[in-house]
């Protein structure tokens, strides 16, 4: 009793520690963002975010080019990888090498060679900052691969594919009423990091010439540190958001699972 007690105890004190340490740079974020003129409170800087065309343009930009890279990733990474279980293991470590190679590979370099591919795409697809889509798809492959691993080693995969198919179904309806629902909080998961990626990359988007959100909020730094500093908080109240609708949803398939 006396041990459990202490597990208690000593997981509070390091939820307090996390607590401030990741709520303190928020607080002194949004203080700084409220300063107004002679020591008083502003909403100025806030409200300059809506005025703001070339940021919100940058804002929807980004967010288009979220959900089109988290899209595409899960489009080409889940049933790869479910076939490769199903059909190709001994492909399995080098699809997970060629995967989280871009982790081991600066963003500048990726850069270098993506730069005169980027003339042709632009060529043939215009230079809309949805381009940045197939960019975007290889810099998360290290890490919504990782989380789709791990729920694909959670569940049984062949036994179910193989009862699946005893029953007529197709390989399609097997990937989307079979894999995708049993590994669901792995591929919210893996999107989930593709969003916040997508969200703080600046690199590649300012090498290439693309405005998105990082570029916009690096060029408001050079003018007004107080609107730039709010939508930096924007974006982190933002990814905390989805990190708590994603750990709902994670509670609610467990929930549905015992009951089950």
């Amino acid at each position: 009793m006396g041990s459990l007690v202490k597990q208690r105890v000593l997981r509070t004190i390091i939820l307090l520690v996390l607590g401030v340490y990741f709520i303190l740079p928020l607080i002194a974020m949004a203080e700084f963002s409220t300063r107004g003129k002679n020591d008083t409170r502003s909403l100025e800087s806030w409200t300059s975010i809506v005025d703001d065309e070339g940021l919100m343009e940058a804002l929807v930009n980004s967010l288009l080019l979220s959900v089109t890279s988290a899209v595409l990733m899960l489009v080409l990474l889940v049933p790869t990888m479910a076939w490769i279980r199903l059909r190709l293991p001994q492909l399995q470590r080098l699809v997970e090498f060629l995967c989280l190679l871009p982790l081991a590979i600066p963003a500048i370099v990726l850069v270098v060679g993506m730069a005169p591919l980027y003339a042709w795409v632009n060529y043939f697809l215009g230079d809309s900052p949805l381009t940045l889509t197939f960019a975007y798809t290889i810099l998360v492959l290290p890490f919504a691969y990782r989380a789709v691993d791990a729920g694909l080693a959670a569940i049984d995969l062949k036994t179910l594919a193989e009862a699946a198919r005893s029953l007529g179904a197709s390989w399609f309806t097997v990937l989307w009423k079979v894999v995708v629902p049993n590994i669901r909080v792995a591929l919210i998961g893996a999107s989930l990091l593709s969003v916040a990626l997508v969200l703080g990359e600046f690199t590649i988007a300012s090498l290439l010439n693309f405005d998105t959100l990082q570029v916009q909020v690096n060029l408001l730094g050079k003018r007004n540190a107080g609107v730039s500093i709010a939508v930096s908080l924007l974006c982190l109240i933002f990814a905390f958001v989805l990190l708590f609708a994603l750990s709902y949803v994670g509670q609610r398939r467990r929930q549905t699972v015992v009951e089950e």
